[in-house]
């Protein structure tokens, strides 16, 4: 029997209400912040747990300093090996040093031209510096013993579906490079020179996993994430009479602090040449290596050859032809293992032409092309 169901309350009144109704509301209270913190909790697990999960870069290589990575065609048709030809406009990019030699102010620009099919996912992440079949390659102003230059060190696009077609990747990678390099020499002794280069290097990746479920594509892991770091390169050159003797160092302090991954180094290589002249002729022979427990050292020969056409007593002034010849290697073991390089060049007053080609096994259908223009100021 409900005690309150024959009282009569009239309109205006005091109303009993029920303990019951008094606790209900506390309990509601209660479980308002209750909720709130579990709310908030749950939050911070799943922040956690999205942390714990985050996607790995795809990026397995920042070795960038590689042979047939080379921006100059000069160098490129001489076996991709340059260390002690200070004539060369991208001198700075192998060796620092040679921009103590050099008492020319000139610009110059590099174009990158290759007949390959599209780069598969897994090829472009192992390769350093993947970047298109048609592509800009470098831009450098000297003035004497300065060098400023800009990289695009790597640019690839990529978006491809399985052969089932039950997944996908995306994968858009930019790297770019600013560098600035001073060479000099002791007025006392000017046989030994030295060069430093400082680089800056800034670049984004975006990266995206999906699976097919039903219908609809699933998202499995995704990055969008901007990178910065910084580098230098250290070169020196010895001349003996018509001898040089060099050597560089590249990426030997260096580092990328990616915004939301652990920073990396990149990878440091050294390389060791010589040359010499001899008329109107010069040689030039070289290794260069990783600085690691596997140095992958290759092997470089090359050879130049200049007619002058005119010579005038100041340089703007000069007319010549240039051919170049060279090959580089791991091991020169069987034809398919080699590289061979081939370039050439026209030298008029202050403006210069300069082509490369570099093809492994003799296969000329894969053959890289660098084509370079400069002017003198």
């Amino acid at each position: 029997m409900n005690i309150f169901s024959s009282w009569s309350v009239p309109t205006g009144h005091l109303t009993i209400i029920p303990q019951s109704y008094h606790m209900s509301m506390w309990y509601d209270r209660l479980m308002i912040p209750c909720r709130i913190l579990m709310l908030i909790a749950g939050l911070f697990f799943a922040t956690f747990s999205l942390l714990g999960q985050q996607t790995q870069l795809p990026i397995t290589s920042y070795d960038y300093a590689l042979p047939e990575n080379n921006v100059s065609p000069i160098t490129m048709g001489t076996g991709a090996f340059n260390l002690i030809n200070a004539d060369d406009p991208y001198a700075a990019y192998a060796n620092p040093a040679l921009m103590a030699d050099n008492q020319l102010s000139s610009f110059s620009l590099s174009f990158r031209l290759k007949n390959e099919d599209d780069l598969a996912f897994w090829e472009a992440v192992n390769i350093s510096n993947a970047l298109k079949s048609k592509q800009f390659k470098y831009f450098v102003l000297n003035t004497k013993q300065v060098s400023f230059a800009y990289q695009p060190v790597a640019g690839v696009h990529i978006s491809e579906f399985s052969a089932s077609g039950d997944s996908s990747r995306y994968y858009d990678y930019q790297l770019d490079k600013v560098q600035f390099s001073i060479g000099a020499k002791d007025k006392k002794y000017q046989k030994l020179g030295a060069g430093l280069s400082v680089k800056y290097l800034s670049g984004r990746l975006v990266y995206l996993t999906e699976h097919k479920l039903g219908s609809m594509m699933v998202r499995d892991g995704f990055i969008d994430d901007k990178v910065k770091g910084v580098s230098t390169d250290l070169g020196f050159t010895y001349t003996v009479g018509n001898m040089v003797y060099a050597g560089s160092f590249y990426d030997l302090l260096s580092r990328l602090w990616w915004e939301n991954y652990d920073p990396v180094s990149l990878q440091r290589r050294s390389a060791l040449g010589m040359g010499w002249t001899s008329g109107d002729s010069h040689f030039s022979a070289g290794v260069q290596s990783k600085i690691s427990k596997n140095p992958d050292t290759t092997y470089h020969l090359g050879y130049g050859y200049q007619w002058n056409i005119a010579k005038g007593q100041q340089s703007s002034d000069r007319q010549s032809m240039d051919l170049r010849l060279g090959l580089y290697s791991k091991d020169f073991y069987g034809a398919d293992n080699i590289n061979y390089t081939f370039g050439g060049g026209y030298y008029y007053k202050t403006i210069r032409f300069d082509f490369s080609l570099n093809n492994k096994g003799l296969r000329l259908a894969d053959s890289e092309y660098l084509f370079a223009l400069s002017l003198g100021i």
